[in-house]
């Protein structure tokens, strides 16, 4: 299994708001404590935003911040709402399957099991819960931007 870099990238971008609250974060300051792309993390504080994780707040003192409590933001919701599909394989799209063994595989229902045990497990878990669980020193390590790539 791999998450996509949106959901990756959702789940980096509340860990640095959690870390700084109440204090609006621009997409490129967040960008540049991750070293990843200012307009991939547009895009995902846009679905973030749709989810009502995040608030947008225009103009020069504004920025994103949490729209929610960290103990309210669920990681599982998180991802689902991030991922663009959990097929995990060809079968689990009915419309482009062309798995010839599918009506009579055991594949598919074994590692339909297993995706959602992925998902009841990170449903157990919220954002203070990935607070708790980062050791000191999380807020200082962003606030360093991150080397650059390549």
């Amino acid at each position: 299994m791999h998450l996509t870099l949106h959901a990756d990238y959702s789940l980096r971008v509340l860990m640095y708001l959690a870390a700084r609250p109440g204090r609006p974060s621009s997409t490129q300051e967040m960008a540049d404590a991750y070293g990843i792309s200012k307009h991939h993390l547009v895009r995902v504080v846009q679905t973030l935003a749709q989810q009502g994780d995040v608030e947008v707040k225009p103009g020069r003192a504004g920025g994103v911040l949490l729209a929610r409590a960290p103990g309210d933001i669920r990681l599982g919701r998180v991802v689902r709402a991030a991922e663009p599909d959990f097929h995990l394989v060809e079968c689990f799209d009915r419309e482009r399957n062309t798995c010839p063994i599918a009506p009579a595989c055991g594949l598919k229902g074994v590692l339909a099991e297993a995706r959602d045990a992925f998902l009841a497990t990170l449903d157990r878990y919220s954002l203070e819960d990935l607070l708790r669980r980062s050791k000191p020193g999380l807020s200082d390590l962003l606030l360093t931007p991150a080397a650059p790539r390549g």
